[in-house]
């Protein structure tokens, strides 16, 4: 989601929204952030900093509008301190999922083997009661940090649209 100031010739809005962040990275384009805790809406800033004057969204129309304006609405919920509704774009065993693959990755990163990011993702002793290389644990380990790499060189993409029907 693209955030800037709105334009001069549109009537000033009747109370200015700040954009308090709690983190945020600059960049050439402007700033990145996310807002929210406990699912984070991720935005960048074109304009700079926001301390003054109105927010307005720039909202390309094409095949992801629908999950443009979702997110919009999400993006408006945290900064009216309301309830933010739940990403839609990916069920809870998804997100279960994306975070193991991320955790094995990290793992990969920094050199643990397959056997010790098992135990960090289900335990010791579920790990060692049985075989380690004949262990179904061991095949999901390694499918997690495969599937986590291709996410990594680009296939994230895909966890940023809604599945459409054909």
């Amino acid at each position: 989601m693209l955030v800037g100031e709105v334009p001069g010739f549109w009537p000033p809005l009747p109370r200015h929204i700040p954009l308090d962040l709690p983190s945020q990275a600059e960049a050439e384009e402007g700033s990145y952030g996310a807002l929210g805790t406990d699912d984070p809406v991720p935005f960048l800033n074109m304009a700079g900093r926001m301390d003054t004057g109105s927010m307005a969204i720039v909202l390309p129309v094409d095949d992801d509008l629908p999950g443009r304006i979702e997110a919009i609405q999400r993006f408006w919920q945290v900064l009216k301190t309301r309830p933010v509704p739940r990403d839609t774009r990916m069920t809870p065993y998804q997100r279960q999922r994306f975070r193991q693959m991320m955790q094995a990755a990290d793992g990969r990163a920094s050199g643990a083997s397959y056997r010790e990011i098992g135990i960090a993702l289900y335990g010791e002793q579920r790990v060692l009661s049985e075989p380690w290389k004949t262990s179904p644990l061991r095949a999901a380990v390694i499918a997690l940090a495969r599937n986590a790499s291709a996410l990594i060189v680009g296939g994230y993409r895909g966890l940023l649209h809604h599945r459409r029907k054909p």
